[in-house]
C-alpha cells in the first residue's frame, strides 16, 4: 500500500481534445447505456449486501451502483436490480419497506467470494449458507455481517425510489463494524482507510481496481488562492 503526498502530473485545464463523441442516452436501449455510463462512472464502490429472507435464511450479493449519500444521519444508497423475468432480486424484497439491511465492504482478499455470490442463484437459497461464506452476528440490525469484511455498515431502510426500472434504496446507518488494525484512532474517529485494501468496480464485464495507490491533495482556501494570483 503507498500514498504519496504528491500528486501526479495533471493536464492543463485550459487544454481542449480535438474530438468528443456523443451519446444521446435517450435515444439508446437499456443495454448500451448500461455499457456508456458504467464505463465512465469509475472506479465505483461495492456494497455487499446482507439481508434476511424467509426462514431466516442469509441473502449475500454484491452491487456496484452504490454510493454514500451524506453525514447528517449518514445515508447509502444502493440499487438491486430486477431478475430477468422482472421480479426483484431478494435483496429488494427481503429489504422491503422499513428493513434492515448490512453493507459489507469488499477487500481484495474478498474479491472472489464477492464474485462468486454474484451467481443467479434461484429465489430463496441463501448464497452465505450455500457458499459457507463465514458470518457474524450485527450490533444495532439482526442482519449479520460478513466476518471477514473489513468494514461493515448496518442499515435500515427509509426510501425506496423507482425511476422506471431503476430501484434505488435509501438506507440511514445505523452502525460501523472496523477491523481494529483500521481503526487509527478511536478517540478521534479517524480510519485507516489504507488498511481496509478495498477494491472497486470498473467498466466491463468482471473488470475491477485496486485502491492501493493514493495521493494527497490539499483543499485551497480562498484567502490562499488569492495570495497565488
Amino acid at each position: 500500500m503507498s500514498q504519496s503526498s504528491t500528486p501526479p502530473d495533471f493536464a492543463d485545464p485550459n487544454f481542449t481534445p480535438k474530438d468528443f463523441t456523443h451519446f444521446d442516452l435517450t435515444a439508446l436501449p437499456a443495454a448500451a447505456c448500461y455499457k456508456l455510463v458504467t464505463g465512465v462512472v469509475v472506479p465505483r464502490p461495492i456494497a455487499w449486501v446482507s439481508t434476511l429472507g424467509e426462514g431466516g435464511h442469509v441473502n449475500l450479493a454484491p452491487y456496484s451502483f452504490f454510493g454514500l449519500m451524506g453525514s447528517d444521519p449518514p445515508v447509502v444508497a444502493f440499487a438491486p436490480g430486477d431478475r430477468a423475468d422482472g421480479v426483484p432480486k431478494d435483496t429488494a424484497l427481503n429489504i422491503g419497506s422499513g428493513g434492515e439491511f448490512t453493507v459489507n465492504l469488499v477487500s481484495a482478499e474478498l474479491a472472489a467470494t464477492m464474485n462468486a455470490t454474484a451467481t443467479d442463484f434461484p429465489h430463496g437459497v441463501g448464497e452465505a449458507q450455500t457458499l459457507n461464506v463465514a458470518l457474524a452476528d450485527g450490533v444495532k440490525v439482526r442482519v449479520p455481517r460478513v466476518a471477514a469484511s473489513p468494514a461493515a455498515l448496518e442499515c435500515r431502510e427509509v426510501q425506496t425510489i423507482l425511476i422506471g426500472r431503476t430501484r434505488i434504496i435509501l438506507g440511514v446507518v445505523l452502525g460501523v463494524s472496523l477491523r481494529s488494525d483500521a481503526v487509527q484512532d478511536a478517540e478521534r474517529h479517524y480510519v485507516n482507510t489504507n488498511a481496509l485494501d478495498l477494491i472497486g468496480r470498473m467498466g466491463g464485464r468482471g473488470s475491477y481496481a485496486l485502491t492501493r495507490e493514493t495521493f494527497v491533495l490539499d483543499r485551497v482556501s480562498y484567502a490562499e488562492w488569492e495570495k497565488r494570483q
